[in-house]
């Protein structure tokens, strides 16, 4: 990504502040930056939307960055940004939790507060968020895939990167329960870092279906990884004989889905999740506790795991669902 776009993200972020009054920040009406992966896909153009419709809810100002790529460069300038505007709350999905640790130090000691999606060990947040264990998650899809191939067969695994915190932790754990409980299921190779790029994930799931003639499914853990995995499944007119399982927009897959090259997988509502940064960066720039037995909107009662709080909201995609998913806008 050249200098120039990095620049013109930071530059558009902080014309929107200007026309906006963000300067106008006070605790009782919090100032919330929510800074995703990647802007212009349907998954986090429904976190917008949910963003936006809880703060109109709650009267308070709060607004997506969505960088022009996934490059974990891009999150830093655009949270330096934030950080600049002294906004009271950053919210973030961690391309690369490792690389947006010390601009999150540098964004708490500026006294602002921090909260992460996606990423239950990223050290500097204040609270982490997430809508589905990674424990449940993971293995859900496990034995969703042992149960299609009756327990045996190749499969391989798709990740957003292999920075991604969350991704490779519902990697980690479908892959166990497989060792543990199917081991007819054979992994192929290790894993693939494509899941977030539709292209990407395309080509990688051609080059194995040559490679691996054997290959009966494809894992995806990414919004992206189970569109272009699918893809190159109709491409090579593999419906029925290899299975592509992963968390997508339904409103991006819907069709793939009923031509049989989707299988379908589990999701959460990224709208939700919108709204929940909204919910709890009110909760913490105004000094809310939180603590066990806490009801949150949209995340219930919670009960939390150090930093972390961690529901189940399982949303099941197949073709009997994603119509009506995708008809929420999803």
């Amino acid at each position: 990504m050249s200098r120039y776009f990095v620049r013109a993200l930071c530059v558009g972020v902080a014309a929107f502040a200007f026309g906006t009054g963000l300067a106008l920040a006070s605790p009782d009406k919090p100032v919330i930056g929510v800074v995703v992966k990647i802007g212009g896909i349907p998954w986090f153009n429904a976190m917008d939307a949910g963003i936006k419709k809880r703060a109109d809810q709650l009267g308070v100002k709060a607004f997506m960055v969505g960088p022009t790529s996934s490059d974990p460069a891009l999150q830093v300038r655009a949270i330096e940004d934030l950080i600049a505007q002294h906004v009271d709350v950053i919210g973030v999905v961690p391309n690369d939790a490792e690389v947006l640790e010390p601009v999150l130090q540098r964004a708490r000691a500026a006294g602002i507060k921090v909260i992460t999606h996606e990423s239950p060990k990223q050290k500097n947040a204040d609270w982490d968020f997430e809508l589905a264990s990674v424990k449940g998650f993971g293995e859900a899809y496990a034995k969703n895939l042992a149960a299609a191939l009756g327990g045996k067969g190749e499969y391989a695994v798709f990740v957003g990167s292999l920075t991604v915190p969350l991704h490779n932790a519902w990697a980690d754990a479908a892959i166990a329960y497989l060792k543990a409980n199917d081991p007819g299921m054979t992994l192929v190779g290790d894993r693939y870092g494509v899941a977030e790029d539709v292209d990407a994930s395309r080509k990688t799931a051609l080059d194995l279906m040559r490679a691996h003639p054997n290959l009966k499914a494809i894992l995806a853990f990414g919004s992206q990884g189970p569109i272009g995995a699918a893809r190159a499944v109709a491409e090579k007119h593999a419906q029925g004989n290899v299975l592509v399982l992963g968390p997508f927009s339904p409103g991006q897959g819907k069709r793939l889905v009923h031509d049989g090259v989707l299988t379908g997988g589990y999701m959460w509502n990224p709208e939700v999740a919108g709204e929940v940064f909204v919910t709890l960066g009110v909760m913490v720039a105004k000094g809310e506790p939180i603590k066990d037995g806490t009801k949150i909107e949209g995340l219930g009662v919670v009960h939390p795991d150090g930093h972390n709080l961690i529901v189940d909201q399982l949303v099941d995609l197949n073709a009997k669902t994603v119509d009506n998913l995708a008809k929420m806008g999803l």
